[in-house]
């Protein structure tokens, strides 16, 4: 969870309660705030697609590094891109948050194929939800004092500084847990999902691939930009902006807590079906109800299911192809990681050519929406087409 709080909740959103800060102080405008999110996530599909590589790598090499060094590298290279971030070196920001966006990724993909592998060797694999807890811890703990930083007058650079201090606090705490000669990449993949199952079809693996990207641009623009579309709908001056991206992310680490429970027996294609229809609701929650209870409501319901479809997801996936380990997680981490860079610019060409900021914003979040959507009409296809055998 510390690690997953450190690469997730500070190194790739820490930028969302941040961007307010950043336009106030005039350092960059939206379309620019929307160009640094997409290299962030750009990076985050750079190390995707790095850690789906590593198996091959690992065979023509004689060896790469396995997950425990990789969280552990990861980390490091968080802390440090997070610092850089104060320095007024506008034109290094774009390649700082590609960078960071590597790291998340190795960091998340190395965390829970560390964790869900040890785990299951337990015999307690749904205990893997709890990891899924730290991007939501991340993102309160980074939320929470936003607002107090304003009333301090602090500038966006302060705020980058002291976040990573608390990256590097969370970091040491990780640190002993990642230690040792670990199996690579696919090992931990492999350990986790039981090598001794057949693969699915090609085609609902395919589809389930295709669904899981489409997550990605579902829920990307409300977490990019949920703090300035709450500020811009409602009255100056108004406390609950600061408080909206908090209750995000509270509700991931509810959510992901809540999924621990959930029976192993359960088709996990229908939960998230059902994941990506609260999603969906809760973007239409803010575009119907855009006020203080809207914004609350739709923020926390938003946030409940983001980390357990990842879960699911995961899940299903070493259900569906167990012996490609590292390869098939990588390649839909990396779909994923489209979704996302598609979001952000999406968002500011909408913008552009609305008649207002709020009109644009509104169109970009009915896509989010209506893609979130179509994601629930795969999973359901699927679970109709291949039924779960008894």
């Amino acid at each position: 969870m510390a690690a997953l709080a450190a690469a997730m909740g500070i190194g790739r959103f820490a930028f969302t309660p941040l961007l307010p800060m950043m336009l106030h102080d005039g350092v960059v405008d939206i379309a620019t705030g929307s160009w640094l999110a997409t290299a962030n996530y750009a990076g985050y599909l750079a190390g995707a697609l790095l850690y789906m590589t590593l198996p091959w790598m690992g065979r023509r090499l004689g060896g790469v590094p396995g997950n425990a060094a990789l969280v552990r590298g990861g980390l490091v290279a968080t802390v440090l891109l997070t610092g850089l971030l104060a320095v007024p070196w506008p034109a290094f920001w774009p390649l700082l948050r590609l960078f960071a966006g590597v790291a998340s990724a190795l960091v998340f993909l190395g965390t829970a194929n560390w964790c869900m592998g040890r785990l299951a060797h337990l015999g307690r694999p749904a205990l893997g939800g709890l990891i899924f807890c730290g991007p939501g811890l991340g993102i309160v703990i980074t939320g929470l004092p936003t607002s107090a930083m304003v009333a301090a007058g602090w500038s966006a650079a302060a705020g980058w500084a002291a976040f990573s201090a608390l990256a590097a606090v969370l970091c040491a705490g990780a640190w002993a847990v990642f230690q040792g000669v670990d199996a690579p990449a696919a090992g931990a993949a492999g350990a986790a999902g039981g090598a001794s199952a057949p693969a699915r079809p090609v085609a609902e693996r395919t589809l389930l691939a295709v669904a899981y990207g489409l997550a990605g641009l579902g829920y990307i623009v409300t977490a990019t930009f949920l703090p300035v579309i709450a500020r811009a709908a409602l009255p100056a001056g108004s406390v609950w902006p600061d408080l909206f991206w908090p209750l995000f992310g509270a509700g991931v680490a509810l959510g992901a807590l809540l999924s621990t429970r959930i029976a192993p027996t359960r088709d996990r294609r229908m939960l998230l079906a059902w994941a990506y229809l609260l999603q969906a609701a809760a973007i239409g929650l803010g575009l119907l109800w855009p006020g203080r209870a809207g914004f609350a409501l739709g923020s926390l319901l938003l946030g409940l299911p983001f980390t357990a479809i990842t879960f699911f997801a995961l899940q299903e996936a070493r259900h569906q192809w167990p012996q490609a380990g590292a390869g098939f997680t990588g390649l839909m981490t990396a779909l994923y990681g489209i979704g996302q860079i598609v979001g952000p610019p999406m968002a500011a060409a909408l913008l552009a050519r609305a008649g207002s900021q709020a009109q644009g914003f509104d169109w970009a979040l009915g896509v989010a929406g209506s893609v979130l959507v179509l994601g629930a009409v795969l999973y359901g296809v699927m679970a109709w087409r291949w039924r779960q055998p008894c």
